[in-house]
């Protein structure tokens, strides 16, 4: 649905900043290349606790970070072969959750029933994914594709930062092309124009015009001097929960969304761009390339917007009453879809609570029936 680009005041959605995550999706959780076989690393989302660990077979397993026995931490654990050990008593548990050995009672005493929840887990663009929601609609929604990352005409930089906001106020970040003012310090963009914006039930995309001056810009291919004003169109897609954004085929990000709870975020973000270097000399300073632009380029921006957003997040919690005025159409569509997926997955939930209900009176009234012809057939 094309949506009008006229900057106007439009009604915040307060609620947005209150609201919890659609878990049927996959979410990111840490670099795959920091999880050694062997290792057990904790992730949260949305509050959900994980313990994931990788065996020796370099598989991996994502269980609830809670033991059954005494509610210790499971990624404190030790990995067994490709099972993981609650540090406190040994209590093993396989990749399903369920408890396999208890290392102090006899080989052929049985065991107790212990489970803890299991995750479908996977490992892709150097990302590990979790995904939290219902088990069987895993296969059916998969992680963003990036057609770049295996791509040797691509220089990619890898970027994560944590943020003590809502994930709302990340995303409405992301997509803020107008906060180019903040980085003007750091040759950032200037003199957006929203051009065009587009909204379905999981995704909104808008299209800006931007300006770039300066050594960056001559550097990633925008322009031919520094001192030279080159305008580009910028492409912005929020496509739930995690966002993509280009710069006419000469650069893309992805940026991938954790939300930890109510009032912090976590991002692990892919950029990729084209470099006027040979391939050969690219490949060779690849790996330092990456940790400057990291540390002195994106680093430097992200900083600038992570201490927007918390001071945006401390404001909100001094007064959550408090009325704001947004003049970016883009913005609210953001909102809407944030809150309209939350509203979305709780009415999936409550539809299958009241089946479940449904399910288990049925089950209730049948024993009943059959108990009574029970008693009808001996008299």
């Amino acid at each position: 649905m094309e949506l009008a680009t006229t900057l106007t005041s439009q009604s915040f959605q307060n609620v947005v900043r209150e609201v919890g995550i659609n878990p049927n999706y996959w979410y990111p959780v840490g670099w795959a290349n920091q999880l050694a076989p062997g290792e057990v690393m904790p992730a949260v989302i949305w509050q959900l606790k994980i313990a994931i660990y990788r065996d020796f077979q370099n598989q991996l397993y994502a269980l609830e970070d809670i033991c059954p026995h005494k509610g210790v931490a499971l990624h404190k654990g030790i990995v067994q072969g490709n099972h993981l050990a609650c540090r406190y008593h040994g209590w093993a548990f396989d990749g399903t959750g369920k408890c396999v050995s208890i290392p102090y009672l006899p080989s052929q005493q049985k065991l107790p029933c212990a489970q803890v929840r299991s995750y479908p887990v996977q490992e892709k663009y150097n990302l590990i994914w979790v995904f939290p929601g219902d088990q069987e609609l895993a296969q059916k929604q998969l992680p963003p594709e990036m057609p770049e990352f295996d791509n040797s005409d691509w220089f990619m930089v890898p970027v994560s930062a944590r943020m003590n906001a809502h994930f709302s106020i990340c995303n409405e970040n992301s997509m803020d092309v107008f906060h180019g003012f903040l980085h003007q310090n750091l040759q950032g963009w200037f003199d957006p124009v929203l051009k065009s914006l587009q909204a379905t039930e999981a995704k909104v995309c808008a299209q800006y015009d931007v300006s770039y001056k300066g050594r960056i810009a001559q550097f990633v291919g925008l322009s031919d001097r520094a001192d030279q004003v080159t305008t580009r169109t910028v492409s912005v897609e929020y496509r739930y929960p995690h966002y993509y954004s280009s710069l006419e085929g000469m650069s893309a990000l992805y940026l991938m969304r954790l939300p930890v709870g109510l009032t912090a975020s976590r991002s692990f973000a892919l950029f990729f761009f084209k470099i006027r270097l040979p391939k050969w000399l690219k490949q060779l300073v690849t790996p330092v390339l990456q940790k400057l632009l990291q540390r002195f380029v994106f680093m430097k921006f992200l900083n600038q917007d992570i201490e927007m957003m918390e001071s945006e997040q401390q404001t909100y919690l001094a007064n959550p009453q408090r009325r704001y005025v947004e003049i970016n159409p883009a913005i609210i569509a953001v909102q809407r879809l944030i809150v309209r997926q939350y509203k979305q997955f709780m009415q999936q939930s409550s539809q299958l609570s009241n089946n479940q209900h449904v399910d288990s009176q049925q089950m209730v009234n049948n024993n009943v029936t059959q108990q009574t012809l029970k008693k009808n057939i001996l008299l």
